[in-house]
């Protein structure tokens, strides 16, 4: 018994141009740490158990919640109970389809937003991670490229005649697993990180990157600016009148200061409030922000994800409090962090080997914005 599916990107597209019912029949607790969501997305969960005991009675279309309005995606894990759930749905009348896939395919999803002026920025919207390639003349930079994605990265420099000069990391990641490592074993790019990492126990050669180093690409230069708080070595990177921001600063949020070391979270909050009004908001008004995550819900501009540095503080809530309430604010109430956060940082750190069985352990919400507006 088959229905039809849908592909994870028709989904996305859903997802972004309007309201969306997703029906998760995966167990209580997968559903809880990680599910499909979107500006205008509904979900709902029912595990895949009740609906077989439904069959029997012939009640499926029963146990759908009244809160999903039709068409009804359903989703699991790898595809094949949400197919035949949506089948027996569809007997029964309801307007049903599949995530082709589940969720697994829904990890995988890149989606690639041309923001003009060499700057192509990568989503991951089953996370909200971020990255980029910022091209100049003939030559490139992959700015937090995602390990799971490496191949794409090459693949488009090369589509675009482009010679990827540097694959470079902002910071020690605690959500997903760096493509450095990656993206330069797949071309010439060499592997870049801020000088700190080698104090958080880097464990691989690669160019260290100081406040006011600048990397060589075209006629342009990007160059990094020591920005701690969401962690000690983090560097915000100028590109022309665009600032990447990684996890310093969000559209609407920014970076939780715990994923380091929790004993020290406020320390490391009250580095991040002196670097967003010292630095980042030092910065004129019409920067272009573009940040190293997005949350499910921040919506999608023609041009991707990107604003003005204005309009962005203008929005935070946290932007006009004192030092000691920023700190508060971010230090009290956090949300849970990155699933296997710990295993993600050495192992980006080098100290530990990644292969595909570890690569799984990345799935889920990246966590890291600890206040939104």
């Amino acid at each position: 018994m088959t229905s039809p599916a849908i592909t994870p990107r028709d989904l996305y597209d859903r997802i972004r141009s309007g309201s969306v019912s997703v029906l998760d029949v995966r167990d209580r607790d997968e559903f809880e740490a990680w599910h499909v969501d979107g500006p205008d997305v509904t979900a709902a969960h029912v595990p895949y158990m009740q609906f077989v005991s439904a069959q029997v009675s012939g009640d499926t279309a029963d146990l759908v919640p009244d809160e999903l309005d039709e068409p009804i995606v359903v989703v699991c894990g790898v595809g094949e109970a949400s197919d035949e759930v949506a089948a027996v749905l569809r007997e029964e009348g309801v307007d049903a389809v599949n995530l082709d896939g589940g969720m697994e395919a829904w990890a995988d999803l890149v989606v690639e937003h041309d923001l003009g002026e060499g700057v192509v920025q990568y989503e991951r919207p089953s996370s909200g991670c971020l990255s980029y390639l910022l091209a100049d003349g003939d030559e490139a930079v992959v700015v937090d490229p995602l390990a799971a994605a490496s191949e794409r990265y090459a693949d488009d420099a090369a589509e675009r005649g482009l010679d990827l000069r540097w694959a470079v990391d902002t910071h020690v990641h605690a959500d997903h697993f760096s493509g450095v490592r990656a993206v330069a074993a797949k071309t010439d790019a060499e592997r870049v990180l801020p000088a700190g990492a080698t104090e958080r126990g880097l464990d691989y050669d690669a160019t260290l990157l100081a406040d006011g180093d600048s990397l060589q690409v075209g006629d342009r230069e990007l160059v990094a600016r020591h920005a701690p708080g969401h962690t000690t070595e983090l560097v915000v990177l100028e590109w022309g009148d665009a600032l990447l921001t990684a996890d310093c600063l969000f559209l609407d949020g920014v970076g939780r200061p715990d994923l380091e070391d929790a004993d020290r979270a406020r320390k490391l909050a009250a580095r991040q409030y002196d670097t967003l009004h010292d630095l980042i908001f030092a910065y004129p008004d019409d920067t272009r922000v573009l940040p190293g995550h997005v949350e499910a819900t921040t919506p999608l501009a023609d041009d991707g994800f990107a604003r003005s540095l204005g309009a962005v503080r203008e929005s935070l809530d946290v932007a006009d409090l004192s030092r000691e309430a920023f700190v508060d604010a971010l230090t009290t109430d956090l949300p849970p962090r990155p699933a296997n956060y710990e295993t993600i940082v050495v192992t980006n750190l080098g100290q530990r080997e990644l292969d595909a069985e570890t690569l799984e352990l990345e799935r889920g919400p990246n966590n890291c914005a600890v206040s939104s507006t």
